[in-house]
């Protein structure tokens, strides 16, 4: 199976299946995907090749403020759009101070995600579980907003932190990609920050690092702070793992 799907606008659209986990099963390949933003999905091949997938639901990750200056993706028969804004405290990553830790100071930044966007991220966990066709969430760029929802999904599933922070990860191949599209977007801008559209493993270690030391685990976090009980947990892991 391919896990990178080949669009023409979009740069970071990926399927999360074919992941192990630590009990020997694996995560369904074809049921879940996580991209950069579908705001972008437009021409008609792009459109042929969503439809191709069969998706049934889509999740926006993304500010009300930002779909309305950069759109969100075209009303699709069939398609069930929801915008749930999980991250509260806005900032703008090209203004970084290059002088401190980025891994840690963008770390800091998801933990504000998991302790702000509770109600939100739990639905995205509802609608994950629930739906009967497959499933793509996205933000802006693919790579934080989207990549803490797909590391808590993973580690729900039981998928080993070393798989978690390699797709975390694999965003890099995009980076060149999103400086440019960056750079498009604010010309005369200098870029401050050097690290813009990186996402390194550290980043996503140090998040697990913190909800673990916090909560105990990623998954006494989903039950205390989100509030998601067992039974839906279950669900999730009916839905995405092979038996």
């Amino acid at each position: 199976m391919t896990r990178h799907i080949a669009f023409d606008s979009l740069h970071n659209f990926r399927d999360l299946g074919g992941y192990r986990t630590s009990d020997g099963r694996s995560v369904h390949w074809r049921l879940l995907y996580r991209s950069d933003s579908l705001g972008k999905l437009s021409s008609p091949a792009d459109l042929t090749v969503f439809r191709d997938l069969g998706i049934g639901t889509v999740i926006d990750l993304r500010y009300p403020w930002e779909i309305a200056a950069k759109g969100r993706i075209p009303v699709l028969d069939g398609v069930a759009y929801h915008n749930l804004s999980i991250e509260h405290r806005p900032y703008d990553q090209a203004e970084i101070d290059p002088d401190v830790d980025p891994w840690r100071y963008l770390a800091d930044r998801f933990a504000e995600v998991t302790e702000d966007g509770v109600v939100e991220i739990r639905r995205v966990l509802e609608l994950i579980a629930t739906a009967d066709r497959p499933l793509v969430f996205h933000c802006a760029s693919g790579k934080d907003r989207t990549g803490l929802i797909a590391a808590l999904v993973l580690a729900l599933l039981g998928v080993p932190e070393a798989d978690i922070a390699a797709d975390f990860a694999l965003t890099e191949l995009a980076t060149p990609h999103l400086v440019a599209d960056w750079h498009a977007a604010n010309p005369g801008r200098a870029l401050r920050w050097p690290g813009y559209g990186r996402a390194p493993e550290d980043v996503i270690r140090h998040v697990l690092a913190d909800l673990t030391a916090a909560h105990g685990s990623v998954r006494a976090y989903a039950t205390g702070t989100l509030g998601v009980d067992e039974e839906l947990i279950g669900s999730l892991r009916a839905r995405l793992l092979s038996a």
